[in-house]
């Protein structure tokens, strides 16, 4: 069997921002994304991928005042792609995102945040392509929160390819969240959510 070589899509990124500013309009629910070259729907969040990042907002608004996470907002990324991602929430000064529009520069984000869905394509999308595209973004963190295997990973030390680190904790235990996020993050009410 031959190794196939990945075609790049034909689709450039202000193509793909218009297509998914037309798909909007179609169906307000549709959220595509334009990673790895290819494009992709965003599954549509169930009520505990909703309780998480409630959690997660309160927990970051008190570690850190005048920071905000903000959900669904779009950022560029990846850098020879030039890709489009709309993570489940993203770490940034309150004011941050004022003026950027839908698909704002992922300059000044201090961590990204996926929860894992239950669409077929999360191992690929969540658990591969995001963290290279964030660390290509030079997003310092990138915190996922895996449903399918119980855990939190920690992406940290972006070098612009990958992340240099990652720490992996089950549910439950309490993960250090490494600068410029820098606090304690304890994951026991997961335990709670994720069954």
């Amino acid at each position: 069997m031959g190794v196939t070589e990945e075609r790049p899509s034909v689709l450039s990124q202000e193509q793909f921002e218009e297509l998914a500013h037309l798909g909007n309009r179609v169906d307000e629910s549709l959220r595509l994304e334009f990673i790895n070259g290819r494009i992709g729907e965003k599954a549509v969040p169930d009520g505990v991928h909703g309780r998480i990042i409630v959690w997660l907002t309160q927990f970051c608004v008190q570690a850190l005042p005048g920071m905000w996470l903000f959900g669904e907002q779009g950022i560029r990324v990846e850098t020879y792609r030039k890709g489009n991602a709309r993570p489940d929430g993203l770490l940034a000064p309150i004011d941050h995102f004022v003026e950027q529009g839908e698909w704002a520069s992922p300059e000044g984000v201090l961590m990204v945040v996926e929860v894992t869905s239950t669409d077929s394509d999360t191992t690929s999308r969540d658990r591969v392509d995001k963290p290279r595209a964030y660390a290509e973004s030079g997003i310092p963190v990138y915190l996922l929160i895996d449903r399918g295997t119980h855990e939190v990973k920690v992406h940290s030390l972006p070098d612009g390819v990958r992340y240099e680190s990652m720490l992996t904790v089950p549910f439950g235990k309490t993960v250090p969240l490494p600068d410029p996020v820098g606090f304690d993050l304890d994951t026991e009410p997961l335990k709670s959510w994720v069954h």
